[in-house]
C-alpha cells in the first residue's frame, strides 16, 4: 500500500511526557468538537505516578485493522499512511480492535464508531499541544520512520515498562 507516499508519524519520547493529557484534549476537540478524552485517538498510559507514556497508531506495514474490517469502514490515507474511519460504514463490531497488535483502535461508548489516529491529515493536533506546553514528548516525523515505530507497535505497555526500567531503574518500579 502506497510505498511511495510521504509517511507521517508521531515520535514518542516517553521520559518527556508529564501526563498533562493536553494531547488527548487537543485530539478530542479536533475530531469531536468537545473535550472527550475517551474519544481521543491518542492515549496516555500512566504506568506509575510520574511515569506516563503516550500511545497511538503506528501504521503497521500490513494494516491488520483495515484488512479485518468486514464493512470496509477503514482505509489508508494515500497522503500520510494513516488509517481513516468512515463512520457511516462502521458497525462497531470490534474486528479492527481484535486485529490490532498494539491495542490502538477503541470504540468509545456513545461514539457510534471506532476511533483510530488519522494524523489530522498530516499535522497532528496532539503534537502541537505537546509542543505548546513545552514538553515535546511528541514530534512529527516524515518519510521512512518504520524502524522507530516498530518499538511500540506490539504490546505498548510491556515496552513502556521496559523503557521505564532503563530510564528510572528497577528500584523505582517496585
Amino acid at each position: 500500500m502506497g510505498g511511495d507516499m510521504e509517511r507521517v508519524g508521531i515520535l514518542v519520547t516517553p521520559d518527556k511526557c508529564s501526563g498533562c493529557r493536553l494531547c488527548e484534549i487537543a485530539c478530542s476537540l479536533e475530531h469531536e468538537g468537545i473535550i472527550w478524552p475517551e474519544a481521543s485517538r491518542i492515549r496516555i498510559f500512566e504506568l506509575l505516578p510520574g511515569i506516563n507514556v503516550p500511545h497511538t497508531c503506528v501504521q503497521c506495514p500490513d494494516y491488520p485493522c483495515v484488512a479485518a474490517c468486514p464493512t470496509n469502514a477503514l482505509s489508508v490515507d494515500e497522503k500520510t499512511g494513516a488509517v481513516l474511519v468512515d463512520e457511516d460504514k462502521c458497525i462497531e463490531c470490534g474486528a479492527c480492535v481484535a486485529a490490532c497488535p498494539g491495542d490502538v483502535p477503541r470504540i468509545p461508548e456513545g461514539k457510534g464508531s471506532v476511533v483510530i489516529c488519522d494524523l489530522c491529515g498530516g499535522e497532528p493536533k496532539c503534537v502541537e499541544a505537546c509542543h505548546e506546553a513545552a514538553h515535546d514528548a511528541l514530534k512529527i516525523v516524515r518519510g521512512n520512520y518504520r524502524p522507530i515505530f516498530r518499538t511500540f507497535a506490539k504490546d505498548p505497555v510491556a515496552k513502556s515498562f521496559e523503557i521505564a526500567r532503563k530510564v528510572y531503574g528497577e528500584e523505582f518500579l517496585r
